[in-house]
């Protein structure tokens, strides 16, 4: 069953074709189908880390409970010590937290086999996943920056040697998750969640450096300052996740690929007068996949031109499901066939002919 296109429109409300001149898109063309799903040669992203899998699971699993479980006890911790730095902590740790939910829901989700009801499969799952974290976090940076203005304007008592001992405590629970998930960078979804930690190493520290500070000088507004630092860190992984994951939601072309790229190498095919209704879009997070019509100079060249065009598509730019509609201006008819000629309007006859 053929995708509904929804390639980019050109002027008068085309779809912007690829080809060489005079290969222009005819509307009175005969259309034949061609689906390509090659499974062999390249794989794409999201099946390259396989044997990894095994060991990411289980080190997710331990992040998940080590990082999630103490976000809890920093909560606490801010709380019992009055620190806003704390909590920005806590909630980039939350981050984290639910980072490590998304892999997981990738590990075991995404590898459920497509259905009649889900027929792409359910790698999208961890798309949708991915977008309700990011809309929370947002949320959670929105009220880090009031309160850290509010204690600006009117500085809040803080316990310096409690927000320091959790702080420590935070960072020595990052740096063993990102021993952990170092263990297993063979797994795309555990390189993912130690950028993640890699950043919460960060925010402990600057908690960490807050609780000195208010040690030793009694300087609180350092405490609200060192929060927006956090809160800023929160915020750049969470526009970045929100972008990608609304972009797989939206179907746009993924960013590591270029529409026009791929659109003239197709239209660069021995036999190919041009392309049009390019469509690119990810049926998850990681695959992707692609649909688009092809002008052809004779309709015998298709099987050469579809198997060209497959392994194109799979070594160039790593896409490995396929959907081609060939056209032709003359119908390819199988030996014995009758053919089918379009019905064309009459020309009226001249005068005196």
């Amino acid at each position: 069953m053929k995708r509904p296109p929804r390639s980019l429109p050109a002027a008068g409300g085309r779809s912007a074709p690829f080809g060489r001149p005079g290969g222009c898109w005819d509307e009175t063309s005969r259309h034949a189908t061609g689906h390509g799903h090659p499974h062999t040669g390249p794989q794409s992203r999201a099946h390259e880390d396989a044997d990894a899998r095994p060991v990411a699971l289980r080190v997710l699993w331990i992040a998940l409970l080590a990082t999630g479980g103490f976000a809890i006890v920093e909560a606490i911790g801010a709380h019992i010590a009055g620190s806003l730095a704390l909590y920005s902590d806590a909630g980039h740790m939350a981050t984290d937290a639910a980072a490590f939910v998304v892999a997981l829901v990738a590990q075991v989700v995404a590898r459920r086999p497509p259905s009649e009801r889900a027929s792409y499969g359910y790698g999208r799952a961890e798309v949708l996943a991915a977008f309700v974290n990011a809309v929370g976090m947002l949320a959670l940076v929105g009220w880090i920056a009031a309160e850290a203005i509010r204690r600006l304007i009117s500085p809040t008592p803080v316990a310096g040697p409690v927000m320091m001992v959790v702080a420590a405590a935070g960072l020595a629970v990052n740096l063993l998750v990102a021993w952990l998930l170092g263990k297993a960078s063979g797994n795309l979804n555990a390189r993912g969640a130690l950028l993640h930690v890699i950043g919460d190493i960060l925010g402990s520290v600057a908690a960490l450096v807050a609780g000195a500070v208010i040690l030793a000088t009694g300087w609180t507004p350092i405490d609200p300052l060192l929060s927006l630092l956090v809160a800023l860190l929160i915020l750049r992984s969470t526009w970045a996740l929100l972008r990608q994951s609304g972009a797989v939601l939206l179907e746009r072309v993924p960013a590591h690929l270029s529409y026009a790229q791929i659109g003239q190498a197709l239209a660069a095919l021995p036999g190919v007068l041009g392309v049009h209704d390019l469509n690119v879009w990810q049926t998850g997070a990681s695959r992707v996949a692609l649909s688009a019509h092809v002008d052809l100079a004779r309709g015998e060249d298709w099987p050469a031109v579809l198997a060209e065009a497959r392994r194109l598509l799979a070594a160039r730019f790593a896409i490995d499901h396929v959907t081609l509609q060939p056209s032709w201006p003359a119908p390819m008819v199988a030996p014995g066939g009758i053919p089918v000629v379009a019905v064309t309007a009459r020309t009226p006859a001249r005068k005196g002919a």
